[in-house]
């Protein structure tokens, strides 16, 4: 069992080199994992077989609340220390310190399990073995992650841990009466408000399951049908390249579920074809990533943090699906904004190379569609079954039952039981990772919860912010982004959910605003260094540099994350996520969208330098201010007050103008 490249990487495809660094690069994300052969690779995979039906049987039957979390956990740990080496050099050996250590794991799940309700109810005055048992599982759970994900998660759960012990030697307002270890390690071990909270409850009744639905598709063939059908429905033809990234990264967002994963997949058939049209290297490699970020927002799976929003805000999933649909689809608009600004930058080359646009042969989208159109079915059945009123672990489990029983359609797409017994067992070391992160978090969360430093942090943020709502605003997005430059989305967004979004709410903003706002900043770890890890792959496969690929991918993001303002600094900008304020009307949600996708066209524009013809450096910031006025009005009345009145049809009227000036004369396509 190893973190191997996606399937639909074709063979020779990659040079040896390349793929060995883009592995190296989903290894990073997702952890270096051991590859057994003989016994131990039939242990492994036994354990992560028997993980997956667990929690299958879990999401059909009724298991205790308490046991499917110790249980999940537990799992975790015990697939973490068998396929994660201590360090690299001792990858694809078993270690007797990795003995030891997937003992302690079974021995501490066992010991939680078997405690029952008396262990819960002692948690005030907790037995000596109690806090013994309460070390070893933070230790655990520490290392695992580490494994998994890398040192920084740890490390920052580990300064928690300080700051919960010793906060009484620090100045106010940081200062708390400070905690000991009879206080602190049952807090984090015992309750389920620390390693085993709301992170781990839905890792464990709602992220695996659609990790398993995720692999099932991918080996079923869906990953593969989704790239030729994006390719074949926009053309077949070179220049059709960058909207084959935009449609297919949409497509492949429910059963890849990995921003790098996404990433590689359409670079290898993509980069080919953007380089003969004209692409630069960091160019294409910007928007491979980009594309691959979209697939952490697409419905109907989005990323694991999205499963933790319907948790925190105690609503359905298919709320939350509603919720980020307009979002997603102003994403994609933007990417395809750039798309077709690059392709009116850049497409006349061919021309003045005196040179054909070639012609790629392909299927064409009806033929695809009658051959293999049944996975669009797999991947839709989630949502129908969320609409018939199903619950979303039953959804899923249901969905996969169509996505198995669809296959046969197909021979090379059949999931026989070996093929079958593969996904579930890839599926639960996929979210080996997810589960580790969760459970690290919930040391943070646990130590914030005991602390009060939620409110704290709330309320120092407000002051900082002289109380303005866009200012808090922009300072949650700087703390957002921050956090998720160090640790992954997941766990971005849980440690902000509970430190940085209170202090929205606390101004006004409604709850799901504030924790979509979040939720989309902490995306852009995904592009942003030290873990970028998306544009880093793009940069492997196109051979531009990793961090001029980074601003790239900044650049195609850039007009969509200006977005997330709109929900919490216009009253009317919650129209975007389909809700209703009093006498908000579906004209007012209109009316949003309109503006919105005008203002991020008006952006994309800017950042490209390139409508029409080329722009001139005034008209770059004519269309950059033009754009803010459309989507983000609240910067403009927050500095200038009611100076400028009506800054939504200033922006309008200011791009159209701007834009009849582009009209004038013959269009100049720039170089390249």
């Amino acid at each position: 069992m190893s973190a191997n490249l996606p399937p639909e990487i074709p063979p020779g495809a990659l040079d040896d080199q390349t793929a060995a660094r883009l592995e190296a690069l989903i290894e990073e994300e997702e952890g270096a994992q051991n590859r057994f052969s003989g016994w131990l690779g039939w242990v492994g995979t036994g354990v992560a077989l028997a993980m997956a039906l667990f929690h299958l049987w879990a999401a059909w039957d009724i298991v205790p609340t308490t046991t499917l979390r110790f249980v999940h956990v537990g799992f975790a740990m015990a697939l973490g220390f068998l396929l994660f080496p201590v360090a690299r050099r001792f990858r694809h050996r078993f270690m007797p310190w990795d003995w030891a250590l997937l003992a302690a794991g079974i021995y501490v799940t066992w010991y939680l399990i078997a405690g029952g309700d008396d262990l819960l109810d002692r948690y005030v005055f907790p037995e000596p073995m109690d806090l013994v048992i309460g070390w070893i599982l933070v230790v655990l759970v520490l290392e695992v992650t580490r494994r998994a994900t890398g040192w920084v998660m740890p490390v920052v759960a580990g300064l928690f841990m300080l700051y919960a012990f010793f906060g009484n030697l620090l100045p106010p307002p940081w200062r708390h009466q400070g905690y000991g270890t009879e206080r602190l390690i049952p807090h984090l071990t015992i309750t389920l408000d620390g390693i085993f909270g709301t992170a781990v409850d839905v890792s464990a009744s709602l992220i695996i399951l659609f990790t398993i639905y995720g692999a099932i598709l991918q080996l079923s063939g869906a990953g593969k049908f989704f790239v030729d059908f994006s390719f074949s429905a926009t053309g077949g033809k070179a220049t059709s390249a960058g909207r084959t990234v935009v449609l297919s990264s949409f497509l492949l967002g429910g059963p890849s579920g990995s921003g790098v994963a996404t990433t590689v997949t359409l670079g290898t058939v993509a980069w080919p074809m953007m380089r003969r049209v004209g692409y630069r290297p960091d160019d294409a490699g910007g928007l491979l990533a980009a594309g691959g970020l979209g697939a952490i927002i697409s419905p109907p799976v989005l990323g694991a943090a999205a499963f933790l929003i319907a948790e925190y805000l105690k609503i359905g999933y298919l709320e939350v699906l509603r919720m980020a649909a307009v979002p997603t689809v102003l994403y994609y608009a933007s990417l395809l904004f750039m798309v077709e600004l690059d392709q009116r930058r850049i497409g006349a080359q061919h021309a003045k190379a005196g040179t054909e646009r070639e012609v790629i042969p392909v299927e064409s989208p009806w033929a695809l569609t009658k051959k293999y159109g049944f996975h669009f079915t797999s991947l839709l059945a989630i949502v129908v079954f969320m609409v018939l009123g199903y619950s979303p672990t039953l959804s899923v489990l249901y969905a996969m039952v169509v996505a198995v029983l669809l296959s046969f359609l197909r021979r090379e797409s059949a999931l026989w039981p070996r093929k079958l017994v593969e996904a579930l067992a890839s599926g639960a070391v996929q979210s080996v990772g997810i589960a580790a992160t969760c459970a690290c978090a919930g040391i943070i969360v646990g130590v914030i919860t005991l602390t009060g430093l939620g409110l704290k942090f709330s309320e120092i943020a407000i002051q900082a912010a002289g109380g303005n709502l866009v200012v808090t605003a922009l300072y949650t997005a700087l703390i957002v982004w921050i956090v998720g430059l160090a640790v992954p989305v997941t766990a971005s967004y849980i440690i902000c959910a509970v430190v940085a979004a209170p202090a929205l709410i606390k101004l006004g903003v409604p709850d799901y605003a504030a924790h979509m706002f979040v939720f989309y900043y902490a995306v852009l770890s995904e592009v942003s260094p030290p873990t970028a890890l998306s544009p880093f792959a793009a940069a492997a496969i196109t051979g531009a540099g990793p961090y001029r690929t980074t601003l790239q991918a900044w650049k195609y993001t850039l007009p969509a994350f200006v977005l997330p303002f709109v929900f919490v600094t216009d009253p009317d900008g919650v129209g975007l996520l389909l809700a209703f304020k009093p006498g908000m009307g579906w004209g007012d949600v209109v009316l949003q969208v309109f503006l919105a996708a005008a203002g991020l066209a008006a952006l994309s524009a800017a950042c490209q330098g390139f409508a029409r013809r080329a722009m001139a450096g005034w008209e770059r910031i004519g269309f950059a201010i033009a754009g803010v006025l459309m989507i983000f009005p609240a910067l403009i009345e927050a500095a200038f007050g009611n100076a400028v009145p009506a800054p939504h049809w200033i922006g309008v009227v200011l791009g159209a103008v701007l834009l009849a000036l582009q009209w004038r004369g013959e269009a100049k396509p720039a170089t390249a």
